[in-house]
C-alpha cells in the first residue's frame, strides 16, 4: 500500500466512525518449528480477514495451532511465509496498537492494580502525572475495580485479575484486542459474568476484537464471526457469520439461530478431532 493509499485508507476509517478501530488480515500464513528434516508443521496458509470494529472468535481442535496465531497477530513471532497487515500495512513487531491479553495471569505481583494498569504508557514516557492519573482510575472504575485500586494481583479474585488486565490495555489505546482464552480456569459463574462484562465493554468501545476460545458456547455467544480451524497443520475450516442481535444475553443460546450455529461448528471440530485420533492409531 502506497502512502497516499494508507492516508485515505485511515481518512476513510475516520469518516466512518471506527477511528479506534483496525482491520486485520491474515495472508497465507505458515509456520513451522524444528529442523527441516523433522519439522512441526502448526500453520498452513492461513487466510484471515478481521473487519474493523468486529468481534470476531476463532475456535478450533486442541493443540491446532491457536496460540500460535495470536503470537504472530500480535508480532512476538514472524511468519516463515505469508503476512500480516494492520489497516493493510505489514507488521513486522509488537506494537501498542495491538495488545493481547493471555490465558494465565500477566500482571506483575509486586505491583498494586493501579500501577499495574499505567506501566506501559509511564515506561514509555506517552502518559505521566494527574493525566495518566486519572485515566487509570477512571478505568479501574469502569471494569468494576474502584474499591481495588490498591490491592495487590494475589488479592484480587480470577475475574478481577482478567478485569485488571483489560484495563492495562485499554489504557494504551489500542486499536486490536487479542483475546488468547482470557477466561479459560475460572468457574462457572465467574466466566459466565466475564463474558457478559466483556461484551458490555465491546459494545461500549467498538474496538477490533479477536478472541480464541475453545468452547463453543462462549464462542457463539460473543461473536459477530466465528472462524473454525482445522487440525494440524491448521488452516481455516470455515467462518459462520453469527447474525445474533446485540446487546445479547444468554437465553439467545436457546434459540433456534444459535442452536444451528453449535450444530455446524462441533461438526467441523468434531470431524477434525476424528483425524487427530486416526493419526495417533
Amino acid at each position: 500500500m502506497s502512502p497516499r493509499d494508507s492516508a485515505t485508507s485511515k481518512e476513510n476509517k475516520n469518516n466512518s466512525g471506527l477511528n479506534n478501530a483496525s482491520s486485520v488480515t491474515l495472508r497465507d500464513v505458515s509456520k513451522s518449528y524444528g529442523e527441516e528434516w523433522l519439522s512441526d508443521d502448526v500453520l498452513k496458509d492461513v487466510s484471515i480477514d478481521f473487519p474493523a470494529g468486529e468481534l470476531t472468535v476463532i475456535v478450533g481442535p486442541s493443540g491446532c495451532g491457536k496460540s500460535t496465531l495470536v503470537n504472530i497477530m500480535a508480532g512476538f513471532e514472524q511468519p516463515d511465509k505469508g503476512q500480516v497487515l494492520v489497516d493493510g500495512e505489514v507488521i513486522h513487531g509488537p506494537a501498542k496498537d495491538r495488545m493481547v491479553v493471555f490465558q494465565e495471569t500477566a500482571l506483575i505481583p509486586w505491583q498494586t492494580t493501579f500501577e499495574n494498569v499505567i506501566f506501559g504508557p509511564k515506561m514509555r514516557g506517552e502518559k505521566s502525572g494527574k493525566a495518566l492519573k486519572d485515566e487509570a482510575e477512571a478505568l479501574l472504575v469502569k471494569v468494576g475495580l474502584g474499591e481495588f485500586i490498591h490491592k495487590y494481583p494475589i488479592q484480587l479474585s480470577g475475574g478481577m485479575q482478567r478485569r485488571a488486565e483489560l484495563a492495562r490495555a485499554l489504557i494504551n489505546e489500542p486499536t486490536v484486542m487479542i483475546m488468547d482464552e482470557p477466561f479459560r480456569g475460572l468457574d462457572a459463574m465467574s466466566r459466565s459474568l466475564m463474558q457478559e462484562f466483556f461484551l458490555d465493554l465491546f459494545e461500549e468501545n467498538k474496538k477490533t476484537n479477536i478472541f480464541v476460545t475453545s468452547e463453543v458456547d462462549e464462542a457463539i455467544f460473543l461473536a459477530d464471526n466465528l472462524v473454525v480451524l482445522s487440525n494440524k497443520p491448521t488452516s481455516v475450516q470455515k467462518v459462520l457469520k453469527i447474525k445474533l442481535p446485540r446487546p445479547r444475553d444468554y437465553k439467545m443460546l436457546t434459540s433456534t439461530e444459535a442452536f444451528e450455529y453449535k450444530r455446524e461448528a462441533l461438526e467441523l471440530l468434531h470431524d477434525e478431532a476424528m483425524k487427530s485420533f486416526a493419526v495417533l492409531k
